[in-house]
């Protein structure tokens, strides 16, 4: 199990990892300052929402820069956020929300959308439900990613945290979805929009498993920031709905960003909301002035609350 500790010394060192890649990714010849966002892997749901979101503040003619940067997912976002290589971040709620009860300070900027915790299997496996996992082995997202913690946190509440319950492995979504597909997997678990391309496009049927039960022991172990979902029959070849667990993504920002630039962004993110749905939006949409600022208690950033003040008066 992943305690508050673990947690931030992870955040913390995995910066270090980060800072190559998000140094590299914001070089440019244009004198506008930019601000690096760290997001995730191509394909997924925060790049995707990362990549729009710079968009709509270039046709804004924002007086700051805004540029994506890749990375395994929250963790090693959180991590670039405490280390200085980006100054802007995507992030599960529930790994915000553990890194800042662990020390790390940073701030938000708002409560974008909902991420879909994904347990799938071949639709030919003998895995029918959770409850057959014990010895499969399970990719629980990238080291890096906040799927390995919400992993480890539903391995938890379903007696498989100890070592030799399950086997381990943290691969990319790609790499997830060819294993799966290969059979060197039994089962992976992610969270992304839906349908998430890497696994929508493998050419083979899925079984999603069903995570409302883990769900509620989730919501009393660790509060009420995991939500129920539905995802739609048909997203990858099942014939009915799904129940699984919700998780709001937040839009994170460096206290040292200028209280300008965070209110600009929150303007973006409350008059372009309509140039920020990606693909993968099946899901709760929380681009609204009432929404965004319920952000699982982490603090506004000053000038995205001086915003939002200027919205809802």
């Amino acid at each position: 199990m992943i305690t508050r500790r673990t947690l931030l010394r992870g955040v913390l060192a995995a910066g270090a990892t980060a800072a190559t890649g998000a140094v590299l990714a914001a070089c440019s010849d244009s004198g506008t300052d930019p601000l690096r966002l760290a997001a995730g892997e191509e394909g997924g749901f925060f790049w995707e929402f990362a990549q729009l979101t710079a968009a709509a503040a270039e046709r804004a003619a924002l007086p700051v820069r805004i540029v994506p940067v890749r990375t395994a997912g929250s963790m090693e976002n959180l991590a670039a956020l405490a280390s200085g290589d980006a100054e802007l971040a995507l992030s599960l709620a529930d790994a915000a929300v553990s890194a800042m009860e662990a020390g790390a300070a940073f701030t938000a900027l708002g409560k974008v959308y909902e991420n879909y915790m994904q347990l799938a299997v071949r639709a030919d496996s003998g895995i029918a439900g959770t409850a057959q996992l014990r010895g499969a082995r399970i990719s629980l997202g990238a080291t890096g990613s906040g799927a390995e913690l919400t992993g480890e946190r539903i391995l938890d509440v379903l007696g498989l945290a100890g070592r030799g319950d399950v086997t381990r492995l943290h691969l990319s979504m790609t790499d997830a979805g060819q294993a799966l597909r290969d059979g060197t997997v039994d089962a992976v678990l992610w969270a992304g929009g839906v349908p998430t391309p890497s696994f929508a496009d493998l050419g083979i049927p899925l079984r999603l498993l069903d995570l409302s039960a883990e769900l509620e022991l989730l919501r009393v172990r660790f509060g009420p920031r995991y939500e129920p979902v539905l995802i739609p029959p048909g997203t990858y070849g099942q014939q009915t709905s799904v129940a699984t667990i919700g998780l709001a993504n937040l839009l994170l920002a460096d206290p040292a960003v200028s209280d300008g630039a965070a209110g600009a962004i929150v303007e973006v993110l409350i008059d372009h909301a309509a140039e920020l749905v990606p693909d993968q939006a099946t899901g709760s949409q929380f681009l609204d002035r009432q929404s965004l600022i319920v952000t699982a208690g982490v603090p506004l950033h000053p000038g995205a609350a001086a915003a939002y003040r200027r919205h809802h008066g």
